[in-house]
């Protein structure tokens, strides 16, 4: 519920700053998707709703927001972001795996659960985390601490960041102003994340049809 009001005020904030200063709109927005994805600490941020609700604001006529200027910039903000999060995981993971500071900011269990999510899809879990709030920020840390090979890591990055940039920005373009979708925004959020976890579903149903197979 706290993650839910916090989005909301943000919500707030960010109208009132494409109202007075459009470039400020898309600092604060890259600012967030860099803190979310490329930082291991703020895996609670709102990256899908967020970028949805760009979408909506890009389709408006209103204003002079241009989703053929956010695409291009949060495509590269997260990837870029992941890039780093990783390097950070690789470099220094296990020394601030075991900081106390590090305990505090992360709950065990998300960890617990990225590390589970890791082995069990491979490098495959890169491209799925990014539909996946919290495990969109752990897993490319994970990633590097396992010393994933970069270029496996950058393939899979790059194809995941294009693709979750792509789907949340444009549903919100093509239905984020629709009149259901207005008055039930709290529950199209949810809904997101209800489809964002799809991908997972399919692959593991996949996987567990290939092992009865076997």
């Amino acid at each position: 519920m706290s993650t839910t009001l916090a989005f909301f005020n943000l919500q707030n904030f960010l109208e009132t700053l494409l109202n007075t200063h459009l470039s400020g709109f898309y600092i604060m927005v890259i600012f967030v998707i860099f803190i979310e994805t490329g930082l291991v600490i703020f895996p609670f941020l709102p990256g899908d709703s967020l970028l949805f609700f760009s979408g909506s604001l890009a389709a408006l006529t209103t204003n002079h927001l241009s989703v053929l200027i956010l695409i291009p910039l949060l495509t590269i903000t997260t990837i870029l972001a992941n890039t780093i999060n990783y390097q950070i995981g690789k470099h220094f993971g296990e020394k601030l795996s075991q900081s106390k500071i590090f305990k505090k900011l992360i709950k065990q269990k998300h960890i617990d659960e990225t590390e589970i999510f890791f082995k069990k899809h491979g490098a495959m879990a890169i491209f799925l985390g990014k539909f996946m709030p919290i495990i969109r920020t752990i897993v490319p840390f994970t990633a590097g601490v396992g010393k994933m090979n970069t270029q496996t890591f950058t393939y899979y990055n790059i194809f995941g960041g294009i693709c979750w940039i792509l789907v949340t920005v444009l549903s919100g373009y093509f239905f984020g102003n629709i009149t259901f979708v207005r008055n039930h925004f709290e529950i199209i959020m949810l809904a997101i994340i209800f489809i964002s976890l799809l991908p997972v579903a399919i692959v593991f149903l996949k996987q567990n049809k290939q092992t009865n197979e076997e």
